[in-house]
């Protein structure tokens, strides 16, 4: 289910709880800064402007705040970024393709995984460490959410509910965009 909506007009690290996001096909969040139809991220605008956007909603899992607590960090709903904050969904272990449906009209399409950055440690000094470590294998694991791109516009709240559908298999599993 969705526990927060957030968005910001401006560039900003953290983005403010509303009482409702309102998402535009082909585009993310109406008035939020990095809704568009090519990359609005400065970095990547820096590398390519031309790029397609597959960053329009970001999605962080709300159990991510725990998790981050535990080591004594406090981070609430709108604070990392995101624009939707979900709770129940193992958002990071869902593969490319799935389509994610919020309320009673906004359907969402998973491009991948958000690249942590060293913002994150300008928020809180040392967080970033805990949203981006290594598994077993040396792998670089990535905890600060998912991306997606408004294949479906519409109105979407807090209380929400959330259906996910798989793609077909082959499963491709996320990597950063």
């Amino acid at each position: 289910m969705v526990t927060a909506v957030s968005s910001n007009g401006e560039y900003a690290f953290t983005k403010p709880n509303r009482d409702s996001v309102t998402l535009l096909a082909g585009l993310g969040v109406e008035g939020d800064v990095h809704a568009g139809v090519t990359v609005k991220h400065r970095w990547l605008v820096a590398q390519d402007p031309t790029q397609p956007n597959l960053r329009q909603v970001h999605l962080i899992h709300e159990e991510l705040f725990a998790e981050v607590g535990v080591a004594g960090y406090q981070v609430r709903p709108g604070e990392l970024g995101e624009n939707i904050t979900t709770r129940g969904i193992d958002l990071l272990s869902l593969p490319v393709g799935t389509i994610l449906s919020l309320g009673d009209d906004a359907v969402l399409e998973v491009t991948g995984l958000r690249n942590p950055c060293r913002q994150i440690d300008n928020f809180q000094d040392g967080l970033l460490k805990q949203v981006v470590g290594r598994d077993e294998a040396g792998n670089v694991v990535r905890k600060a959410g998912i991306m997606s791109v408004v294949k479906k516009g519409g109105v979407v709240r807090p209380d929400d509910q959330i259906t996910v559908d798989l793609p077909a298999e082959p499963h491709r599993p996320l990597d950063r965009v």
